[in-house]
């Protein structure tokens, strides 16, 4: 029976309204006709600044991780504190540690020479957490493109969505769940933990009262964090002792071996629900690749501004 020109009408109308109400879909074709050598252009700054400091690869995976779980992968947490006085890049987790900024504010500068006023701050951070993993032997995956950027920031949510180094597993597995993220994602999202390095004082209590640590493992990690953390707060350590560099899977063999740097590192191997991810991640690198991949591509869609939505920033520290 044919639909009466009321109904197809209707249907017409509801669709527009959802179409203008939710924006466009991300696609990572987004900039082929308007950018079409963005991508190439961020590539070449992200090469750059990984092969001065391979450091800098887990920063940038960490600061996308760190800006999608608060408000949206929306660049919100690359506002600086003279552009709002919310800046997430004071909350708990982000202040002293959150890294990188200036590598997106230079891919940033190199694209608005080519296409100003086109490609999003958000979407230059999307796409050097992918060129970071690749540059230090990660896998790659087609970004989705089209976010728009955030007019604003909340420390607050930053601080009330972001994981800290003391989670349980059961705070993970719920923090997660809100994203849309699974026990799978969560595990292989922390597998990133394979490069870069902490701060002494997220691990200090894990290495001198805790149980489930190796012994040998947490005198080693004594060596640079004293008993009297405030003689050395800041100083480092790799959260993957073996191949610090390296994107591997040596980050899951450490915590069966309890050398997990991280509490909340450790909690995915512990008796709990995550072993069994932990340890098929551990005697499968592919299939962590794999799922780290589908992961963030998962991670990236994450309320993102689209359409008419936001705006697109000229520097990405500020709302110009």
């Amino acid at each position: 029976m044919n639909s009466s020109p009321k109904i197809t009408f209707a249907l017409f109308s509801l669709l527009l309204l959802l179409s203008s109400t939710y924006g466009a879909h991300l696609s990572p074709k987004f900039y082929d006709k308007s950018c079409p050598k963005a991508l190439n252009t961020i590539r070449a700054t992200i090469k750059t600044a990984v092969s001065r400091e391979r450091r800098m690869a887990a920063s940038l995976v960490r600061l996308h991780f760190h800006d999608c779980f608060v408000q949206g992968c929306d660049a919100s947490i690359l506002l600086s504190e003279q552009a709002t006085p919310n800046s997430e890049r004071n909350a708990l987790q982000n202040r002293g540690s959150a890294r990188g900024f200036e590598v997106v504010d230079a891919a940033k500068v190199e694209v608005e020479k080519i296409c100003p006023g086109v490609v999003s701050c958000a979407d230059i951070l999307a796409v050097a957490a992918r060129d970071a993993s690749v540059a230090v032997g990660g896998p790659s995956w087609a970004v989705k493109l089209g976010r728009r950027d955030s007019k604003t920031a909340s420390r607050a949510l930053a601080e009330r969505d972001l994981p800290l180094f003391t989670s349980s597993l059961k705070e993970h597995i719920s923090n997660f769940a809100k994203k849309g993220l699974n026990a799978r994602d969560l595990v292989a999202l922390s597998g990133s933990h394979t490069i870069g390095q902490a701060q002494c004082f997220t691990f200090h209590d894990r290495i001198y009262s805790n149980s489930t640590i190796d012994a040998g493992f947490a005198r080693k990690r004594q060596q640079q964090c004293p008993r009297n953390v405030n003689d050395g707060p800041s100083n480092l350590a790799p959260l993957d002792l073996v191949t610090p560099n390296s994107f591997d899977n040596n980050y899951f063999k450490n915590l069966i071996q309890k050398k997990g740097l991280l509490q909340s590192d450790q909690v995915l191997f512990n008796g709990g629900s995550t072993d069994n991810i932990v340890v098929e991640y551990s005697k499968n690198p592919s299939k962590f690749k794999t799922d780290f991949a589908a992961a963030m591509i998962k991670m990236g869609d994450i309320s993102p501004l689209t359409g008419s939505k936001g705006i697109i920033r000229k520097i990405c520290s500020t709302l110009n």
